[in-house]
């Protein structure tokens, strides 16, 4: 199957599960989107690449959500604004221990659970100035 016939959704998801994750990048006016579609969010254009981004980003939003331990325990989702310009929702993996807050600097990675793939972030390391 080609990926047109899968859909850039199916691609993206793929890519996941080997442990690669992508975004698309448009040719015709070169912007960055998220989530995957088959055409340019800003300009409509079919000619989208598939980008390894850098990774790095910053928490625009969070919130945690309270549970009982018995029901899995506390867990953080995020909206992080990546690098090259795109938002996307995750959690933060590593380093959320003491405490998560808006404007601090995140680096995703792709982790593999139950056989799928998704994109977790890790703090950046907190240093005084």
């Amino acid at each position: 199957m080609t990926d047109d016939i899968k859909g850039p959704e199916a691609r993206y998801f793929e890519k996941l599960a080997q442990g690669i994750f992508e975004i698309q990048r448009c040719a015709t006016c070169r912007e960055h989107q998220f989530f995957p579609r088959a055409l340019c969010v800003h300009c409509g254009s079919t000619q989208l690449d598939w980008i390894k981004p850098s990774g790095a980003g910053t928490v625009y939003s969070y919130s945690v959500v309270r549970r009982k331990p018995e029901a899995g325990g506390d867990y953080n989702v995020i909206l992080v604004d990546l690098d090259e310009g795109v938002r996307l929702m995750s959690c933060i993996d590593k380093g959320g221990e003491n405490g998560i807050f808006i404007g601090q600097k995140v680096s995703a990675r792709v982790a593999l659970r139950n056989g799928a793939g998704m994109v977790v972030f890790d703090a950046a390391e907190v240093t005084d100035a």
